[in-house]
C-alpha cells in the first residue's frame, strides 16, 4: 500500500527550529519529514532531489533567501507548494513571498502546532492559509503596489544604494559601475553588500529580478 503521507521539506537554519517543527507536525501520523536544510541552496538542492509535497521555508537563510528557495521552487519543483514561516510580519514580507509563489504565510511567535498542521494541510490541498493579522499585512502590502509605490523594500535603500542595484541588475561588473558613478570599485563593493543585506538577496539572478518586478530599468535612460 502506498505511503499517502504529506511529505515535507524544512528549511531555516536554526537546527533546534527545525527539531521543533518536526516534532509537531511528526506527532501527527498524516506528515512525514522527509528532509531538512540549513541555508537556501541546500533547501532547493533537496527539493529536487526528495519531491516533496510541501515546503516549509523562512525567509532569513544563508545561501538564499527564502523569497529566493520559493521562486526556484515554483520553476524547478512545481509540485512543492511552498508555506512560509517567519518571524518576519511586515506588509513587504509578506507581499514578496506571495509574489515569489508561496501559498501560505505563517509566524513564528504566532503559530501553534494545531495551527501549523492546518496550514500544511492547506497549502498541499491547494489552497492558501494566512491568519487575520497575515492577511491584513498582505492586503496592505498589494495596495501599496495597485496605488504606484515603490516594490517591497526598494524604500529601504539609499540612493546611492538604487544606482549599485540598477548597475548589477543591467549586467555590470563592479568596476564599470564604479567607472560609472565616478566611485571607486571597493565602494561599490560596500554598497552592494549593504544592499543584498538589506533586501536579504544573495544572488544576481535575486537582485535582477527585484529590481525589474521594482521597475527600476522601465525607464529610457540606458545605464
Amino acid at each position: 500500500m502506498s505511503d499517502e503521507r504529506i511529505r515535507i521539506l524544512l528549511a531555516d537554519d536554526h537546527a533546534l527550529v527545525r527539531e521543533g517543527i518536526r516534532r509537531v507536525l511528526e506527532e501527527d501520523p498524516e506528515f512525514v519529514v522527509v528532509a531538512e536544510a540549513a541555508d537556501g541552496e541546500e533547501a532547493v538542492l533537496l527539493a529536487r532531489e526528495h519531491r516533496p509535497d510541501v515546503a516549509v521555508v523562512d525567509i532569513t537563510m544563508p545561501g538564499a533567501s527564502g523569497f529566493e528557495v520559493t521562486a526556484r521552487l515554483q520553476s524547478d519543483v512545481s509540485a512543492t507548494r511552498v508555506l512560509i514561516l517567519s518571524m518576519h510580519d511586515d506588509a513587504e514580507y509578506v507581499t514578496r513571498a506571495v509574489r515569489a509563489g508561496a501559498r501560505g504565510y505563517l509566524l513564528k511567535d504566532e503559530a501553534g502546532p494545531s495551527q501549523l498542521r492546518d496550514a500544511v494541510r492547506a497549502v498541499h490541498a491547494g489552497s492558501s492559509f494566512f491568519t487575520s493579522a497575515v492577511a491584513d499585512r498582505l492586503a496592505a502590502g498589494l495596495r501599496g503596489v495597485e496605488q504606484g509605490q515603490q516594490a517591497p523594500g526598494m524604500d529601504v535603500l539609499t540612493a546611492r544604494e538604487l544606482d549599485v542595484l540598477k548597475g548589477v541588475a543591467a549586467g555590470k561588473s563592479n568596476k564599470q559601475i564604479a567607472a560609472h558613478l565616478g566611485i571607486s570599485r571597493r565602494t561599490v563593493e560596500s554598497h552592494r553588500e549593504s544592499l543584498m543585506r538589506k533586501l536579504d538577496i544573495r544572488t544576481v539572478a535575486g537582485l535582477t529580478r527585484f529590481a525589474l518586478d521594482g521597475g527600476l530599468l522601465d525607464d529610457a535612460t540606458p545605464y
